[in-house]
């Protein structure tokens, strides 16, 4: 797939066929039977492959080369055309994500319910340490009270985007306020605890991180278990990468959009290659941005002073580090030199002022009195 830039049977067959001096079709089937159910299979002895077996080693891998202790998750939906839809947990790393633990499902089927994506969070929390501090991060389209919970119980830290709609009581008031009035215009940011939404079993207890940056067309609204003290409004950010570990998989890097798969389970066999050399290039191609000096880049203060339109947690970057990876393996392979192994180094998350503050605009308002 590395060498082929293409994760579709066709083309990977069609790059190992004269590699390997045997025809393309043979090759071809060889590979489709890879993701096959065993009855589908020829031969005796046939088995199929278990992709939720794969799903802790995969994780067990990249801790072993993971750098510090902490990490974001994202849970997120996308399609591919018209036929399947993936849910994915996916990890973040350097402005892009990759896949550890998924599931297919036919396009046309209904949005996923509470079973399958607490089964992706349960598969994915198997093979992390306690110690770690891991937030997951969800856009509102996926936010469900059920799902705040269970991602404190698993130990790790809910970072859920929620709706302007519904109300906040905060700490040490009788009544709540809506959460419209938490964000009520652009340059205003709030942060407290308190329980939200009403309901016995809906009200959760936790932080409500508010936040409406001049340019954005509706504010931010986070639900966390982290105080207030411990937590950055910024890191909802992180969730950008996760759309762009999408795009990996799409014209961007694998042309994944070119698959003719349509059946879920076979799907869901193909996606773990995906998953491994996506990963494989994301850990060759940080270690390689890692040597690069920060001098390299461009020098944005000599171009003088520009429009501060987004705050960036990380870096410029000239090249991404998805293709830094394949060019590093591609190089080596050209030389006949050892491929490269990589590690995995993250960026430290986002922190400091918000743009208000760092503009003189005041970010931080009065909290409004319950009606």
């Amino acid at each position: 797939m590395v060498l082929a830039h293409s994760c579709a049977l066709t083309a990977v067959s069609a790059f190992l066929a004269p590699w390997l001096d045997r025809k393309a079709n043979p090759v071809r089937q060889q590979l489709r039977e890879c993701c096959y159910e065993a009855q589908a299979k020829r031969g005796p002895a046939r088995q199929a492959l278990v992709v939720e077996t794969g799903f802790a080693p995969l994780l067990a891998w990249i801790l072993s080369l993971w750098q510090g202790t902490q990490r974001a998750l994202a849970l997120d939906a996308t399609t591919l055309g018209r036929r399947l839809t993936v849910l994915a947990l996916s990890v973040g790393y350097r402005g892009w994500a990759s896949p550890i633990a998924w599931t297919v499902l036919p396009a046309t089927a209904k949005h996923a319910g509470r079973r399958e994506w607490l089964r992706l969070l349960r598969q994915g929390r198997r093979a992390v340490p306690a110690p770690w501090t891991v937030i997951v991060l969800a856009d509102r389209g996926l936010y469900a009270w059920w799902l705040f919970r269970r991602i404190t119980r698993l130990g790790w830290h809910p970072f859920l985007r929620i709706n302007t709609g519904g109300t906040f009581r905060p700490q040490g008031q009788v009544r709540g306020v809506p959460l419209k009035t938490l964000g009520p215009q652009p340059g205003t940011r709030w942060s407290g605890t308190g329980i939200a939404f009403k309901g016995r079993h809906r009200q959760l207890h936790g932080t409500l991180l508010a936040c409406w940056e001049a340019g954005d067309k509706d504010p931010w609204l986070l639900l966390t278990d982290l105080p207030p003290e411990a937590s950055e409004v910024c890191w909802y950010g992180l969730r950008a990468w996760l759309e762009h570990g999408f795009k990996i998989t799409q014209r961007a890097g694998w042309q994944g959009q070119r698959t003719h798969l349509t059946h879920p389970e076979r799907a869901a066999r193909w996606w773990l290659a995906v998953a491994v050399a996506t990963l494989g290039l994301l850990s060759v191609g940080g270690a390689a941005e890692e040597t690069i000096p920060a001098s390299t880049g461009p020098d944005l203060a000599a171009l003088g002073p520009q429009p501060r339109r987004q705050r960036r947690a990380t870096r410029l970057r000239l090249v991404s580090v998805f293709r830094q990876g394949w060019m590093r393996i591609l190089v080596a392979w050209l030389t006949q030199a050892p491929l490269p192994t990589g590690c995995f180094l993250p960026e430290p998350w986002p922190a400091g002022p918000l743009r208000g503050a760092e503009e003189g605009v005041e970010p931080v308002m009065e909290l409004p009195q319950a009606a």
